[in-house]
Parts: C-alpha cells; structure tokens; sequence
C-alpha cells in the first residue's frame, strides 16, 4: 500500500519592515532613541503652529522663574527666560529651526556627495581625480572655521547656513561612495549586467546604489548630530541664527550670562541638544547592524534567543 505525503505549505515570510520594528523593539536603547527623535520631530514640525505665540509672549513678573514649580502652568515647569518667557515653549518652538538646518545641510550634502561619488566611482580616471581633488580642497579647510568665516562676510540666516554646512560635509559622502562604488563594481552580478549589455545609467542606479545606500544612511545618522552641534556652536559664537528665529544654541548663548543665578537657562537647551545627539549615535549604532545583511544576522540572533 503506497503511501502519499501531502506537503505543507510554508508560512511566508514577515515583510522587511516588520523585521525591523521587531528588532528595534528588542533593542531597548535605540528604541528609546526612536521614540526621543520622533518626539523632537513631532515638536519641530507641529509647535511653533501650536505654541509660537505662548513662546514670544513676555512676562516680566515672571523673569528668570526657576524650574519645577508644578503650581504654574505647564509651559513654565522649565522655568522663564530673562524676559519671562516659558522656557519649555522656547525649546519646543526652537527645535524647529535647529532640525531644519540640521536635515537641509544633511540632505543637500548626502544628494551631492553621492552623486559626485558614483560618478567618481564608475567613470574615467581623470574624471575620478578631478572631483576627487576638489573634495580635498575642501577637507582641507577645518569644517568649523570655513562655516564662520563665510558666514561672517554673509548675513547670517536659515539658508546660508544650510548651504555653508553641507558644502563641508560633502567630501565624507563623496569618498564614502567612491570606495563603495569602486569595491561593488567588481562582483559578478555587476559583471554580468555589463555583459548582458545594461546600460551605465542602469547598473549605477538599479545594482549598485542599492548596496551603498544602507551605508550612506548609518553616516547620515551620525552626521546629523554633527551638523546639529555646528549650527549650535556657530548659534552660540553669535554668526548662526540671529533673533527673533531661535535656536538651542542661541538660547545656549543668551542664557550665558545668567549662569550664576539663573543656570537653567543654558543648561535646558543644552540638555536637548545632549540628549538629541546622544539619541542620533545610538540609534545609528544600530541601524549600522540592521541595515546590513551580512551584520544582521546578529540581531536575528538576540532576537530568537529570547
């Protein structure tokens, strides 16, 4: 009597993103870090709609008001600057402006740097040495002082800033690509595109930046704080962002001389920029595992394991 095997069908698999989710949620770390950043991003985008008003309005009775005093209303429980402003709507209105620089100067300078990298990468040499010498001519001034001394001769705003931030960052994203580009280019399912006669615009695009791009995205990450802790330092020298926008490294600067008596002023806005950069490099720690197939099987790991 013959006997038959019915075979089951097997379970699909879960899609990437929830993969993901699954192993961020077993990473306690970066998924505060998460929740932190969406919370920045949440107050960047919705508060100054929400709360522009209450941050601009001046209450001198209250100059200098000191923290953690629940008995008031929950926009002072920072305390008040030193023309009685609520410190706590300052920041969240602020964050605005100190995201936006931030993501423009990220952004502007990953688009470009790419570009110029897989153009580096995969065409002529003397091409490859002409973008790659002007990218020396650029790391070789220090990224901060070429920021103040352009912004000095500038006026001072949201767009030079964005713009003078992301031409200094726009060699690390141009090497990085170039020595990713010039390592894939060599594999075989490269090769074989070449061979099947795929167009340069189709491998560049449909083979190649698909393998760069998860590592463009983890320096992203870190450069952001970067970029966040520049616009802060040039805020702060006084040749960032100048009144009435704000910033936290303005508040920064303008709490300085109320360090004796009043040392919340500085030390809030300070604490947000801590914290928000604190958040970047721990969730770019793992989205550098996360992101890469040959690294990932780590957290799948950790992630069965328990």
């Amino acid at each position: 009597m013959a006997v038959t095997e019915t075979s089951q069908p097997l379970p699909d698999a879960p899609p990437a993103w929830l993969s993901i989710l699954r192993m961020l949620w077993r990473d306690k770390f970066a998924l505060c870090a998460a929740i932190f950043l969406l919370v920045v991003v949440f107050c960047a985008v919705f508060g100054p709609m929400l709360l522009d008003g209450i941050a601009t309005k001046q209450n001198l009775r209250g100059r200098n008001a000191p923290p953690f005093d629940w008995s008031k209303a929950w926009v002072y429980w920072l305390g008040g600057d030193a023309l009685g402003r609520p410190l706590l709507a300052r920041m969240i209105v602020a964050a605005q402006n100190t995201m936006m620089v931030a993501a423009g100067a990220v952004v502007a300078s990953m688009c470009i740097g790419t570009a110029l990298g897989l153009i580096a990468g995969y065409t002529f040499r003397i091409t490859s040495q002409v973008i790659m010498r002007l990218a020396d001519v650029i790391m070789s001034f220090p990224s901060l002082l070429l920021a103040v001394i352009v912004l000095y001769m500038l006026s001072p705003s949201v767009g030079n800033l964005v713009v003078v931030l992301a031409i200094t960052r726009i060699p690390i994203y141009l090497r990085t690509t170039r020595a990713e580009v010039l390592e894939v280019r060599e594999r075989m399912f490269v090769q074989a595109a070449q061979v099947m006669g795929a167009s340069t615009r189709r491998i560049v695009f449909r083979h190649i930046l698909p393998i760069v791009f998860p590592t463009l995205v983890t320096i992203a990450t870190l450069d952001f704080a970067f970029v966040m802790l520049a616009e802060s330092s040039l805020s702060f020298l006084g040749i960032g962002i100048q009144p009435p926008e704000i910033t936290w490294g303005l508040m920064v600067a303008q709490g300085r001389p109320y360090l004796t008596n009043a040392w919340w002023l500085s030390f809030m806005p300070g604490l947000a920029i801590i914290l928000t950069t604190l958040s970047l490099n721990l969730l770019s720690n793992w989205m550098r595992t996360a992101l890469d197939p040959v690294q990932r099987w780590r957290l799948e790991i950790a992630r069965k394991s328990k």
